[in-house]
């Protein structure tokens, strides 16, 4: 609901310039702080800067509580680049910041545990909303009730007040405090490491949610329950607000909720497009905006890369996009004005369609940009709005253009520059897969024949086929009387859109022997490739593969296609195979990608033993392959293998299937870890370790 406007009206000249010198020397109204009203005299700054989380819990203000792990403490990283001391302005009870000048140094003071802030109010967007399903039952006509444990899970805190001015108690989210749940990274050294951690967390949690919301017939927005139960157990990063860069963020990142933007302190709010904090200007208090969201509900000018046209906020219906009144000058209106004359940073988000879910949008991040100019423009509507053109940083590295360029690809691959070839599997592949060479002169990669599955050195015939289940058209979340179901531990492996929930020993998809049609939800790997892949050629290490498509944490890549064989042989010049799969280990990131059954209240059953046992299956792709070849090795990959059985029933010989480890940006080079560990090779001893040339902060320096 907006709220009335405390600041001076504008100049009954509606169309004139905006010029807001006499507004300078006004103190905006705002909402009063716990405990007080809207008359009560205070020396703090006239702005209130809402927290991204509602209060603490108490054993939060006093350290860590017992029994739990300090490690949480540490997620928070302290210092931005070209961040100074921390020093809080006297009296002023919000995050707060130093600005010497424009360009000079950044002190932010991260919010006090013992500052007890007002809960956010999380309402569900339309611009994030999780993908609806259709209501179902098994086709045993049971409908299965909601476990337990999630019960208690709400969207919203536990004080919100709604439209009518009422106050609704929520049940808050279940704190976990248990000195085993070592969910991130403890080191202040690697904040990268450290945001990945809390997207992971948080996706696989949202992942498990969901699959059990299907699986009770319940539609629900599964990512902001995630964001609570992350909220109420401390697992954030970047806590403190600040201006300028986010330790662990990189230009072009991508997320796909506002709360994952929310959980890394990129962007607080998780409904407003403006977040602002107070801030020190040498002597003076001011209250400057931090970060914008431009996600399309206002009408915003989004055409050129390194200039955005910004629409204020406010003045428009909550389920409309239209205006229904003039714009005010307050709250991110105001802090936005304030910034055009402070000339600080601000941090841009974009967006774009994601085609993977309904009605879905992905964020991109887009660096620091600088408001040049404000005016007072009409709406389609008559009404007033505040426009803000915003200038991006020189120097930056590429965000929001690599985007325009792939969609210019995808639209007419023609112009695609330096192709070798528009489609290396010949037509093969759902989706054509081009060459293309953008380093050297060399023309292409070794002669191999192109193909998508696997080859067996013995008949197929003499292995056991698989079972099948008897459901009829598709498979469906919590039909207890599904076999393939059953196999995989009660529950379907992948959500109504396709995304991989966890990784599991071996996971089973329905088969030639099963009732379900190709439609079905549980053939994910064998409908091929849906993303627009393109092979290209690394600076220095030969050949690689890459997307011009964003990928989906949990989305399927593709099948390492080639011969299976009993041994790793030499070529003719004693050198082995470089074209070799085998199951050397999962790596560091694979290990933590499923969700902790601790943070929803389910018993744990993480047995990696039984998760990472080696299998006898080796893959050559020498010969014959796919795209698969061309992945490459990196100590931290965003690709892992999956073994995956559908057709046969001999575990030591599945298919090898990789899914995304994170969401991975376009034209990213896709990798996975290769291992470690010794493995014998048939006949010829130990493999030989390789150099790495991955180049991440935590190279192992080898790889098999």
């Amino acid at each position: 609901m907006e709220r009335q406007s405390n600041c001076s009206p504008c100049s009954s000249n509606e169309d004139a310039v905006l010029d807001v010198k006499p507004l300078r020397s006004l103190a905006p109204m705002f909402p009063a702080p716990l405990g007080l009203n809207t008359l009560t005299q205070s020396t703090a700054p006239p702005f209130v800067c809402v927290a991204p989380a509602g209060p603490f819990p108490s054993a939060f203000e006093s350290g860590c509580p017992s029994g739990f792990s300090p490690a949480f403490a540490s997620f928070a990283t302290s210092e931005a680049p070209h961040q100074g001391p921390v020093g809080p302005v006297p009296g002023a009870g919000v995050a707060d910041a130093e600005i010497p000048n424009a360009n000079g140094c950044i002190r932010a003071t991260p919010l006090s545990a013992s500052f007890r802030t007002p809960r956010s109010n999380i309402i569900p967007l339309d611009d994030d909303e999780e993908p609806t399903y259709s209501g179902h039952t098994s086709t045993s006509g049971r409908r299965i009730k909601r476990p337990v444990h999630l019960s208690s899970y709400r969207s919203v805190g536990s004080d919100t007040e709604i439209t009518d001015g009422l106050k609704v108690k929520r049940a808050r989210p279940r704190k976990v405090f248990d000195s085993e749940l070592a969910l991130v990274p403890s080191s202040l050294h690697d904040p990268k490491k450290s945001v990945e951690a809390i997207l992971m967390t948080f996706d696989a949690l949202r992942r498990r949610l969901l699959q059990v919301d299907e699986a009770n017939d319940i539609n629900r927005r599964a990512d902001l329950k995630a964001g609570a139960i992350m909220m109420a157990n401390n697992l954030r990063a970047n806590l403190g607000k600040r201006i300028g860069p986010i330790p662990g963020i990189e230009i072009g990142d991508i997320f796909y909720f506002r709360m994952e933007m929310c959980v890394v302190g990129l962007h607080a709010p998780s409904m407003a497009g403006i977040d602002y904090m107070n801030a020190r200007f040498g002597e003076q208090d001011d209250t400057v905006a931090i970060s914008i969201v431009s996600s399309g509900g206002y009408q915003n000018e989004e055409d050129d890369v390194d200039v955005l046209v910004y629409s204020g906020q406010g003045g428009s219906s909550k389920n409309s996009k239209n205006q229904m009144d003039d714009q005010k000058l307050e709250r991110g209106n105001l802090a936005l004005e304030r910034s055009k004359d402070r000339k600080n940073e601000i941090r841009v988000i974009r967006s774009a369609k994601d085609f993977s879910v309904q009605n879905g949008k992905i964020y991109i991040y887009d660096g620091l940009y600088k408001i040049q100019k404000s005016w007072i423009d009409k709406s389609k509507s008559g009404f007033n709005v505040f426009k803000y053109q915003l200038l991006r940083e020189p120097g930056q590295s590429d965000g929001l253009s690599v985007w325009k360029r792939t969609q210019k690809w995808k639209e007419n691959p023609a112009s695609r520059e330096r192709v070798i070839l528009p489609d290396i599997s010949s037509g093969i592949e759902n989706i054509p897969v081009c060459l293309v060479n953008d380093v050297d002169g060399e023309k292409g990669p070794s002669h191999f024949t192109y193909v998508t599955k696997v080859k067996y050195l013995r008949p197929i015939s003499s292995m056991r086929r698989s079972g099948g289940c008897a459901c009829l058209s598709v498979c469906l979340p919590g039909d207890t009387k599904c076999s393939c179901a059953q196999q995989n531990g009660g529950d379907l492996p992948y959500s109504s859109t396709g995304f991989l929930v966890s990784r599991k020993p071996i996971i089973y998809e329905c088969g030639g022997s099963c009732q379900c049609s190709i439609n079905c939800r549980n053939r994910v790997t064998q409908k091929g490739i849906r993303l627009h892949f393109e092979v290209f050629r690394t600076r220095d290490k030969g050949w690689g593969l890459r997307s011009w498509d964003p990928i989906r944490a949990g989305t399927f890549i593709c099948e390492y296609a080639g011969e299976v064989v009993d041994e790793i042989r030499l070529d003719d010049d004693g050198e082995e195979d470089e074209y070799i799969f085998q199951t050397t280990g999962a790596g560091e990131k694979t290990l933590k990608w499923n969700y902790e059954p601790e943070l929803l209240g389910e018993p744990s059953t993480n047995d990696l033993s039984e998760t990472f046992k080696p299998l006898p299956i080796i893959i050559s792709a020498r010969n014959m392959g796919n795209i698969s070849r061309f992945m490459n090795h990196s100590c931290s990959p965003n690709v892992f293998w999956q073994p995956v059985q559908h057709e046969y029933a001999d575990e030591g010989y599945p298919h090898i299937m990789f899914f995304a480890i994170k969401h991975i940006p376009p034209l990213t080079e896709l990798t996975y870890d290769y291992g470690q560990g010794e493995v014998e090779s048939g006949g010829m001893g130990p493999r030989r370790a390789k150099k790495c040339l991955c180049g991440s902060q935590k190279c192992r320096g080898f790889f098999l």
